[in-house]
């Protein structure tokens, strides 16, 4: 029974629990155990957590004796990326800078987990300091992509989608500030939930860009996205049971996200279009001049705030990074504060220009990434070749957060090739219950 335990949802293990089929304790065995024999799990987890998994396995092994149980996922082992403190265990955020960090109180996402039962099993690898959507890292780790080998698995929580697509980890944590949850969950066929900025603390994880850096999860259902978000804020999960396809309003945005998509990932999209038509939704193509506009304003945004975050602490050994990241750094030196102030004004307004074109739709739908993983050594011997995938791979993604809303990523059924879906800000439950349908007509 064990043997299947790695192909079971979150939610469908916690149901387990409940019903006193698994044991937390057993399961987080497994799970450690499974990480520790696997050939590629040094690749994958930064770190291990044993000590605390098994500490917490107990507990909640108690509380299901006693029928006691916190919630639906009290006793499912999750991974965390490794930018999410977590006491007394290194957090490094995949840099060399940061090596040996070791800090004294959990992020209170991780803290909010841990009161409604969640088990840590450990930290996953990642892009240095978040900054990039290959989760291509020579001076930790790259880990690798489920469906190629040779490739990338995509960034910056890298290890946190190779976690759960290679059953290390029924789920896991991440971040998103440009695509970091949706791409890799896209290249390795999974679930996953870009929140709203706001909605879930950042206090204790490690910062990119404040502004727009975001929580959420990495998994195998959209059940679980929405059991994992609920977990993390310490809330109540979205309702899921009666959620339909048919008669919603979706609008396929024609504008940017369209271009140069390449040929799997245009197949995976038009593909998915087309059934979600023929489960009863409208599909309506739409302009819209805003976004164009918005991400000619990406690199002052995005870079300005990496290289205010960092930049202080990169130049005191900047030989410690590998230097296509390095330099995405750099680049925000050379904006100007009113360059700055002037982006984030004309950003305002364009997200309110957005807002009132996508007003009468349940969900903008764009493919989630328009390139495949990239080939991992000629990422590593090419600089330009990176600078152009890392752009490309980051592009559609980027529309999300720049208009400010959250965007769940659902598998389209061609490897590697995700399908996002696009609601305005604080709409994750409604997106979630749509999501659910969506899956389910995507087969």
């Amino acid at each position: 029974m064990a043997a299947v335990w790695s192909a079971l949802t979150a939610s469908e293990l916690g149901r387990e629990i409940g019903a006193g089929r698994i044991s937390p304790v057993e399961l987080t065995e497994f799970f450690l155990d499974a990480c520790t024999r696997h050939p590629q799990g040094d690749r994958i987890y930064a770190r291990l957590t044993p000590r605390r998994a098994r500490s917490m396995a107990m507990a909640a092994h108690g509380r299901a004796k006693a029928g006691l149980r916190i919630g639906l996922l009290d006793g499912v082992p999750l991974s965390w990326k490794d930018l999410f403190d977590a006491s007394g265990a290194p957090t490094e955020a995949g840099s060399a800078h940061l090596k040996g960090r070791v800090p004294e109180v959990d992020a209170v996402v991780l803290a909010n987990a841990t009161e409604g039962g969640a088990i840590c099993l450990g930290k996953t690898h990642m892009t240095e300091l978040a900054f990039s959507g290959l989760g291509l890292n020579p001076v930790t780790a790259t880990p690798p992509c489920i469906n190629d080998d040779r490739a990338v698995p995509g960034g910056s929580s890298s290890g946190a989608a190779a976690s759960v697509a290679f059953g290390l980890a029924p789920a896991a944590v991440g971040s998103d500030t440009g695509g970091s949850v949706r791409i890799p969950a896209a290249w390795n066929d999974l679930v996953g939930l870009k929140t709203t900025h706001g909605r879930l603390s950042l206090q204790g994880v490690v910062p990119l860009c404040p502004r727009f850096d975001t929580v959420g999860p990495l998994a195998k259902s959209v059940e679980d996205c929405a059991q994992i978000l609920a977990l993390l804020e310490g809330g109540r999960p979205a309702d899921l049971t009666g959620a339909a396809i048919a008669g919603a309003r979706l609008a396929v945005l024609d504008t940017v996200a369209l271009e140069d998509v390449r040929e799997r990932p245009a197949l995976g999209f038009e593909g998915a279009v087309d059934r979600l038509a023929v489960a009863g939704a409208s599909v309506t193509h739409i302009q819209a001049p805003e976004v164009a506009e918005a991400m000619a304003l990406a690199g002052v945004l995005f870079t300005a705030e990496a290289w205010a975050t960092w930049g202080e602490t990169i130049e005191t050994a900047p030989e410690k990074m590998f230097p296509p990241v390095l330099n995405r750094f750099r680049a925000g030196a050379q904006v100007l504060a009113a360059d700055w102030i002037r982006a984030w004004v004309r950003l305002d307004r364009l997200r309110r220009q957005w807002a009132a074109r996508v007003a009468g739709f349940d969900a903008v739908l764009l493919p989630t990434s328009p390139i495949l993983p990239p080939d991992r050594e000629r990422l590593l011997t090419e600089p330009d070749f990176f600078t152009a995938e890392n752009l490309l791979a980051l592009r559609n993604t980027r529309i999300g957060n720049l208009m400010g809303g959250c965007v769940l990523t659902l598998p389209t059924g061609q490897p590697s090739c995700g399908l996002s879906l696009m609601a305005g800000p604080g709409e994750e439950e409604r997106l979630l219950r749509l999501g659910a349908a969506a899956a389910r007509a995507l087969g």
